[in-house]
């Protein structure tokens, strides 16, 4: 009797890194635009546009018409999170279903995916603690956080899995990386500003209690130092010939002066919405520029072919 056999066959999809590289850059962008978004957020008051959370309201998940403007304002930016996650799911069912799959980049597109709930919830907390300013601004440093992650996973995507080399000398990348940590500490000093001054997100809100002039100074003084940290990084890399990290220096010199520029006038203009909102997406493109720079220290080379097996000592042909 002839025995009939069931093979189980999995399907695959397999992804092209061209997409995946795609996905992955859509992610970077998505995430900057939920900044700018939550930016629009603080800028039109309507940080209490939905009083609570996770609902809107103590009875729906949803804005009502009684919320008018603000709760669609605020309902609306939470809605943009879905999407964001979304998106970077799709990142990681496409890193997973890559074959051969790469072991550097699932912990990558995880860390994006995991870090859009947990960014969820700080600004939740900021809901209910009434825009406290000290979280507002952790809810702010956390979207960096996952956009750092985010782009690391984008550069990986388009490097091959072989050990990492070096591209200038050893003092440059100490240097790269005393600029990436003054970078972020612009940052976090950026947030102590804004927690200082005015658009709290709603009338209500509390302020920090730090004088505006003298945090807004205290700013200035670390917007400069990481110009000039970025001024001698481009000339050294042109020195050693790094031509694309002193390219990444090159572009970075032209956010941050883009930045400071934005900076300066809407200090001296009393902190215009728009220039506010222009300056928060400067925010992360310095953000970016930065890593780019810290990434042009180094290169993966494709990873060497396994050596064949030895023949055993005594084996015949």
């Amino acid at each position: 009797m002839r025995r009939i056999r069931f093979v189980k066959r999995s399907v695959r999809f397999p992804v092209s890194p061209t997409l995946l590289r795609r996905l992955a850059f859509t992610s970077i962008i998505a995430n900057v635009a939920i900044v700018v978004t939550g930016g629009a957020v603080r800028l039109t008051a309507s940080g209490l546009g939905c009083p609570t959370w996770p609902r809107c309201t103590d009875e729906s998940y949803t804005t009502t018409s009684e919320m008018g403007v603000h709760g669609v304002i605020e309902f609306g930016n939470r809605l943009l999170t879905f999407a964001v996650g979304i998106i970077a799911l799709a990142v990681v069912l496409a890193v997973l279903a890559q074959r051969p799959r790469r072991r550097g980049l699932p912990p990558l597109a995880v860390g994006v995916l995991l870090g859009i709930p947990a960014q969820a919830v700080i600004g939740g907390i900021t809901v209910l603690t009434n825009l406290n300013p000290w979280v507002v601004g952790l809810h702010f440093l956390a979207s960096m956080v996952v956009i750092a992650v985010a782009y690391a996973l984008w550069r990986r995507t388009g490097e091959p899995d072989g050990p990492v080399t070096p591209t200038v000398p050893a003092p440059l990348r100490t240097l790269a990386l005393i600029t990436t940590v003054v970078s972020a500490a612009v940052l976090v000093v950026g947030t102590w500003v804004t927690g200082s001054g005015p658009h709290a997100g709603d009338q209500g809100a509390a302020r920090n209690g730090l004088d505006p002039e003298t945090i807004s100074q205290v700013h200035a003084d670390g917007v400069f130092l990481l110009l000039g940290l970025s001024v001698a990084l481009f000339f050294a890399f042109r020195a050693v010939g790094a031509r694309d990290a002193a390219r990444a220096a090159a572009a970075l010199l032209a956010v941050e002066l883009g930045q400071g520029l934005i900076g300066f006038v809407q200090y001296f203009t009393h902190l215009p919405a728009v220039l506010v909102a222009a300056h928060m997406l400067g925010s992360c493109l310095v953000l970016l520029a930065t890593l780019g720079v810290l990434w042009s220290t180094r290169e993966r080379r494709p990873a060497a072919p396994a050596a064949p097996a030895a023949e055993p000592v005594g084996a015949t042909a």
